[in-house]
């Protein structure tokens, strides 16, 4: 793992569809929901990401998404990063994730 883990979330994908890619592979559209908690705070959390197949057959993902936490105040964040596929079918990703606005408390 690269750097501190601050929190964890889980949820469940609300909805998929793929994108035309031009010049590329396959481009797929993920959304999701989902809640946790990020450096003590419990959030709920929105996304949406976009995985897209390289040449070589690794992925390449990049989304947005918004943390509500508990007490109203909110979180925007951007993420990148890359992947391979599992011979189970599932995606393992290596990225990091930038957050545009955050509460004080988060602050590092």
């Amino acid at each position: 793992m690269l750097g501190e883990k601050i929190g964890r979330t889980s949820g469940k994908i609300t909805s998929q569809r793929v994108l035309p890619n031009l010049g590329g592979g396959p481009k797929m559209e993920t959304s999701f929901q989902a809640s946790g908690s990020i450096l003590g705070t419990d959030v709920k959390e929105t996304g949406t990401y976009c995985t897209m197949v390289r040449p070589d057959g690794t992925l390449y993902g990049e989304g947005q998404g918004v943390m509500i936490l508990k007490d109203g105040k909110m979180a925007t964040w951007t993420a990148n990063g890359v992947g391979t596929t599992k011979k189970d079918g599932t995606a393992s990703f290596c990225g990091a994730i930038y957050y545009q606005t955050y509460p004080p408390r988060w602050s590092r």
